[in-house]
């Protein structure tokens, strides 16, 4: 009834007044008013009850971790962890903050954000804007947490750290404190922003491998991830796989952001008026996000937890990707398309779509369309 009511009144009155505004704008307000509703026990409280929505079919444990369910935020929206109280109370299953870097960063200059809404997408050229590691570990440090965090790394974004040496020397220095802090439950190493200094260098297998080669040197309890781009070949990806497999990464995150603005399923019209720079987040995604879960799993299914990110706007969204191979997912645009409602209505959704193919458990749905 509640998850019915909200999204309607998103739908017809809340977006039409948000998308009027500078994207960014609503962003930012929205950061800071989901961080004080999370500092309410009373308001923590009123939203579990409306929104949060738990079944046991929904339970899992990877890496030692429990998961109430398999739907995250993705890293891109809780930049500076202000959003990890209230997060849970809206059905979230885990979260993933940042990126953050080693240092603090502006990033790049504005206006970095545009809708897409025929495309149902959004350019991004934030340019791994936050508050740097320090100040970040130091706040996450003084909270309690009620479900698990992944903590997101990717190197400054700086004249400094764009050749690959001094890009590794940065993943380095932040790797360690986020090691050093013991927070959060699991680290993912982005090597894949399209949006800063040096482009993308260690999507490359052999700079993959020289930077994974340093960061496992450094004694860590936490399971690693890496995220992976969206545009790469199938040779590409699987030669990025093998250098994964060598260093027996924990997951694999699939994927992040597109470049590719001449995709049919961007409208033309709508990309010639956004920004000129940037990646394409949203339904643009979910081809590119899909074939490279159902090739990941085919052919490394044992090796990695796979993370299903990219297009997710529904439960039947997430149990595509859950059904390719995914053991986990994670959203951000869906959320702006759709409304505070979504997880809500998508754990609700997973569940009965599960019933109803006589699975026990979501464990069993994994990879179940990919034999």
């Amino acid at each position: 009834m509640i998850t019915g009511l909200t999204a309607f009144s998103y739908q017809n009155i809340a977006k039409p007044i948000f998308f009027l505004i500078d994207p960014e704008k609503v962003h930012d307000n929205m950061t800071r008013l989901g961080g004080s509703l999370g500092g309410s026990k009373m308001m923590v409280s009123l939203l579990a009850r409306a929104f949060n929505f738990e079944n046991q079919i929904l339970e899992q444990k990877i890496w030692n971790i429990n998961f109430k369910n398999p739907v995250g935020l993705a890293a891109g929206l809780d930049k500076n962890a202000r959003l990890t109280q209230i997060l849970p109370s809206l059905g979230f299953g885990f979260e993933e903050i940042g990126s953050i870097t080693l240092e603090e960063s502006e990033g790049n200059p504005r206006p970095r954000l545009s809708r897409l809404p025929q495309s149902q997408g959004l350019v991004v050229n934030y340019g791994l804007a936050n508050m740097g590691a320090e100040k970040i570990l130091k706040h996450l440090s003084a909270k309690n947490h009620s479900f698990p965090i992944g903590i997101s790394i990717a190197k400054t974004n700086s004249p400094r750290t764009a050749d690959k040496q001094s890009g590794i020397d940065d993943y380095v220095k932040c790797f360690q404190k986020v090691v050093q802090s013991n927070l959060g439950n699991y680290i993912t190493i982005n090597i894949s922003c399209p949006n800063a200094y040096g482009g993308e260098p260690f999507t490359k297998p052999q700079d993959l491998d020289d930077l994974l080669d340093v960061l496992y040197k450094i004694s860590n309890k936490k399971p690693i991830a890496i995220k992976m781009p969206a545009d790469v070949s199938t040779e590409e990806f699987h030669a990025l796989l093998l250098v994964c497999k060598k260093y027996k990464v924990n997951g694999i995150i699939l994927s992040n952001l597109t470049k590719q603005r001449e995709s049919p399923c961007i409208s033309q019209k709508e990309i010639k008026n956004a920004i000129p720079k940037g990646g394409i987040s949203g339904k643009p995604c979910w081809n590119k996000s899909n074939q490279l879960i159902q090739y990941a799993y085919k052919n490394f299914k044992d090796d990695f937890t796979i993370i299903g990110c990219g297009g997710i706007f529904s439960a039947e969204d997430a149990y595509i990707k859950i059904r390719l191979g995914a053991s986990l997912v994670q959203l951000i645009t869906g959320l702006i398309f759709k409304g505070p409602q979504l997880v809500c209505q998508i754990n609700q959704g997973l569940a009965s779509l599960l019933r109803k193919d006589g699975f026990n458990n979501i464990k069993e749905a994994i990879g179940a369309d990919n034999k």
